[in-house]
């Protein structure tokens, strides 16, 4: 359905840039040529430049020029992290330099909160609007849908509103979380959380095997039990126990994640050892695969560390229906219960 409200009125009018076409950001970007909107494109690998520009309508390549984004109203990134970002626009490349005043640039980049709020105040100064909008997911691969959810931080309500049903092309939910850098914050929280999980499930995995029971019959418990999580419903069912390690997020960016964590807890004078403990955990079993690996490839480094070698799931039944019908019947009780 195209989007509604844009500045110009229709989306074939606006012309979005879009910097970072990787696993997220290439199928993320695919809905804005759907929805109608004139779209230019840049990563640093030309084939995902020109496979876009192939296949999807309303699509321009950059080719690697600043130029490419001077008539864009907004530019989206999606890139590895912060420092990435901040080099495309202002350092190296300078992207920065070719775009006209009032634009509106969206990272919805896994980036620090405060390298965001830093960058947003360097950007100001060549008269551009910084948004942060990183994402997550209600399954994997929701964003081939443009069902993902963003959490957007942005000082102007303004410019939140222009972007708004660009956004919303990718989008499902999208929640508005306050000023700039409260986007990538509550991002950080997400990934702290979802790998929290993953560490207390892998240690489980291998402990529960050693016992005697079966992983996959765990998986099936936990979900429905006090124990489920992302990782038992979608990504360690799926892609973990088959051995596919092929969910679509990579384990190092899982670790970098895990350093903002820790570093956003630090800022925020509270201490707590376990970011950093999930982030050693997750390391750890990084440096057992290759750099580039699947996070749910953990698994591995949890079996060499254990011994264990974990019984393979050949294939991931569907969760049958009455197993989420039964879980909403209790969350949505009679409040005095």
């Amino acid at each position: 359905m195209p989007p509604n409200g844009t500045a110009n009125g229709h989306p074939q009018t606006l012309k979005v840039g879009y910097i970072g076409l990787g696993n997220a950001g290439f199928s993320m970007a695919s809905n804005l040529p759907k929805a109608g909107y004139q779209l230019v494109v840049h990563d640093a690998d030309d084939a995902k430049v020109q496979k876009a520009a192939k296949e999807w309508p309303n699509t321009t390549p950059a080719d690697g020029k600043s130029e490419a984004f001077a008539d864009c109203e907004v530019i989206i990134t999606m890139l590895p992290q912060g420092k990435v970002v901040r080099e495309v626009l202002l350092g190296k490349d300078h992207f920065a330099r070719s775009l006209k005043p009032g634009t509106i640039i969206v990272d919805t980049s896994s980036s620090s909160p405060f390298d965001t709020r830093a960058l947003g105040e360097e950007l100001a100064q060549h008269s551009l609007q910084l948004i942060d909008s990183p994402i997550t997911q209600t399954y994997m691969h929701a964003t081939d849908e443009g069902e993902s959810t963003l959490m957007v931080g942005s000082d102007s309500k303004e410019a939140f509103d222009k972007v708004e049903p660009i956004l919303r092309t990718m989008a499902g939910y999208i929640f508005h979380m306050g000023k700039l850098g409260n986007g990538h914050a509550m991002k950080t929280l997400n990934n702290y959380i979802m790998a929290s999980s993953i560490c207390a499930l892998s240690d489980s995995l291998v402990t529960g095997q050693k016992f005697g029971l079966d992983p996959q019959q765990m998986i099936d418990v936990l979900n429905v039990g006090t124990g489920v999580c992302f990782p038992t419903l979608d990504t360690f069912r799926r892609d973990g126990l088959t051995q596919r390690y092929n969910s679509g997020f990579g384990l190092a960016l899982l670790v970098k994640d895990l350093g903002i964590t820790s570093d956003f807890m630090k800022h925020s004078g509270f201490q707590t050892e376990l970011p950093e403990l999930t982030k050693k955990y997750l390391g750890d079993a990084l440096k057992e695969v290759e750099p580039m690996a699947d996070h749910t490839a953990a698994l591995v480094g949890w079996e060499k560390r254990s011994g264990v070698q974990l019984k393979k799931t050949e294939k991931a039944e569907d969760i049958p229906q009455k197993d989420f019908d039964h879980r909403l019947k209790g969350l949505n009780r009679p409040s005095h219960i």
